[in-house]
């Protein structure tokens, strides 16, 4: 039927309003209210207040899965110690202006951009398996997580904050949309696939959450914070043996996970017999 958006129609608008607003928002004479930031006078006079549209309901909310853990994102219990301790985006800050005309920072091509940031992770990941203790490694985790931040335009990162805000309130379907839009404008941005896991798995919707956790690893095959999702949901699901093989992945690459001794020592039990 003519002027009936599909699913998918409806998030790929989600994704352009965002995207065509310079700071995120929707542009002056839409006939919907932005979402993302309610209240900024841009929209004033828009109607409409409320979402733009709903997905499917999700099956129940899967009981004592785990899957947050990080400062400022939610979890469907008590956060476990050996939950990797990542911070949410915060608002880009502006970068210093550098000697030159009118004092104005020279653009840097993107090209170079990418290769200086995965130049940096390297070093950082290469510091975080070397990281003497729980401590050392928290500092090098949080510079991990802003170097991965760097890599999505202001408008994916507003995204991002109103799809964890929708998870802390523990609104996963409305956290799907906003992930869904984040995905659709920045497709390779591994950091949204993860969260939107996360939001799968507290709608229930286990499958959905493991299939963006593959994504996740191949577009990051270092970030621990998905294989430890993935050995929480494996887990849950009584999968030991393959829980075990996730963490011990994730060890690998951060072997200073909090508490993680104990979580590993829990799972070689259950999962081996070990009495260790």
């Amino acid at each position: 039927m003519a002027g009936t958006l599909t699913a998918e129609g409806k998030v790929a608008a989600r994704a352009r309003e965002v995207r065509d607003c310079g700071i995120g928002r929707a542009r002056p004479g839409l006939a919907v209210a932005c979402r993302l930031a309610p209240g900024c006078g841009r929209c004033a006079g828009a109607r409409g207040a409320g979402p733009l549209w709903r997905l499917a309901v999700l099956a129940a909310v899967l009981a004592g899965v785990v899957l947050g853990g990080e400062a400022g994102w939610p979890a469907a219990r008590a956060e476990p110690s050996w939950q990797p301790a990542q911070a949410a985006p915060s608002e880009p800050s502006p970068s210093p202006a550098l000697p030159g005309r009118g004092g104005e920072r020279p653009a840097v091509p993107h090209g170079e951009r990418e290769e200086a940031r995965r130049a940096e992770l390297d070093r950082l990941f290469a510091a975080l398996r070397d990281a003497p203790d729980e401590m050392a490694a928290a500092l090098v985790e949080a510079r991990i997580h802003a170097v991965w931040q760097q890599g999505a335009s202001p408008a994916v990162q507003l995204l991002m904050r109103r799809g964890l805000r929708s998870l802390e309130a523990r609104a996963p379907e409305e956290a799907l949309e906003d992930f869904d839009a984040a995905i659709t404008l920045a497709p390779g941005f591994a950091e949204a696939w993860y969260r939107r896991a996360q939001a799968h798995a507290a709608a229930g919707d286990i499958a959905a959450a493991m299939r963006d956790l593959r994504e996740t690893l191949r577009l990051e095959p270092r970030h621990f914070g998905a294989l430890v999702t993935l050995s929480a949901i494996q887990e849950e699901a009584g999968d030991l043996a393959g829980a075990l093989r996730s963490f011990q992945a994730a060890l690998e690459i951060h072997p200073k996970l909090r508490g993680a001794e104990m979580r590993l020592r829990d799972l070689r039990r259950r999962a081996l017999g070990e009495d260790t």
